[in-house]
């Protein structure tokens, strides 16, 4: 009997053990920013509810209410609504193999989602939900693998242009160790700009990543895991306006190319949480 109550009493306590383990390595790590002051948070998602926020959503381009691609990059994918789901503290954008008819009548062999601060083409003129000059952007979120898939976190302006754009992160799933990170712009002679680099770093579709942008008047870094990766000093290249913000799942398109056999699908890309800290 006492050799019973010994074996119970063991695989109790390593059971406790197990899941005292598991609660620590899911929680959400302490924002990782990068500078000492007095940081105030401005903006936070942390999808812990049931249904995406719409006073801090929308789930397409500006340039439509819902269903929505960017044909500029001749992507495969149509935004949809219901590519989108919150479970467990987390959004999932959910790229999958769906025969839909979009905008004159063209088909998508794949439909994805996006969640963007920005607004519906049906409520201009009217602000971003949420949009932002200067400050501290962080977001926890785990890219997809697979050859055609694009995923993106990035700013634009609040007055509905193409132009600037930070692009935050930008990995293929086909070289999850690279981290692509960009600022496109017009130069003073308003033309079209873009720099960028493009880092070496641990293959990022192999779990959690946390990215970081720090936005300032005469410098933006970019941030991995709380590590400085890139710096930008160039003043006609920094956005002085506001910007708001936007995570998608791309399929195809010029850069990544199309998915091949082994790109599987469902594929998902997700995000823990979204944070935004300013000084005063």
């Amino acid at each position: 009997m006492k050799c019973r109550i010994l074996v119970l009493l063991t695989v109790w306590l390593g059971l406790q053990s197990y899941i005292a383990s598991q609660a620590v390595a899911t929680d959400a790590p302490e924002p990782l920013l990068p500078e000492a002051g007095n940081w105030s948070l401005i903006f936070a998602d942390d999808f812990s509810g049931s249904e995406l926020d719409p006073a801090r959503w929308v789930t397409c381009y500006w340039w439509a209410d819902d269903l929505c691609t960017n044909s500029g990059n001749k992507e495969m994918q149509l935004y949809s609504r219901k590519n989108l789901f919150l479970d467990n503290d987390t959004i999932t954008m959910r790229a999958d193999f769906d025969a839909l008819i979009g905008p004159k009548e063209r088909f998508f062999p794949y439909s994805s989602g996006m969640i963007t601060s920005g607004i519906r083409y049906s409520e201009k003129p009217a602000p971003s939900r949420f949009a932002f000059q200067f400050g501290y952007v962080e977001v926890r979120a785990k890219p997809p693998a697979g050859k055609g898939l694009w995923s993106a976190l990035w700013l634009l302006p609040d007055r509905l242009t193409s132009r600037p754009e930070i692009d935050i992160m930008e990995v293929l799933g086909d070289s999850g160790d690279k981290l692509r990170m960009h600022i496109h712009y017009r130069d003073k002679n308003d033309k079209r700009k873009s720099i960028g680099e493009t880092l070496s770093v641990e293959d990022q579709t192999g779990g959690w990543q946390i990215y970081g942008l720090l936005w300032q008047p005469d410098r933006i870094t970019w941030y991995l895991n709380g590590k400085a990766m890139w710096s930008v000093t160039d003043r006609h290249a920094i956005p002085t306006e506001k910007l708001y913000f936007l995570a998608n799942l791309a399929v195809g398109g010029e850069w990544p190319g199309a998915p091949d056999k082994d790109t599987r699908f469902p594929a998902d890309f997700l995000l823990d949480y979204v944070r935004i800290w300013q000084k005063p």
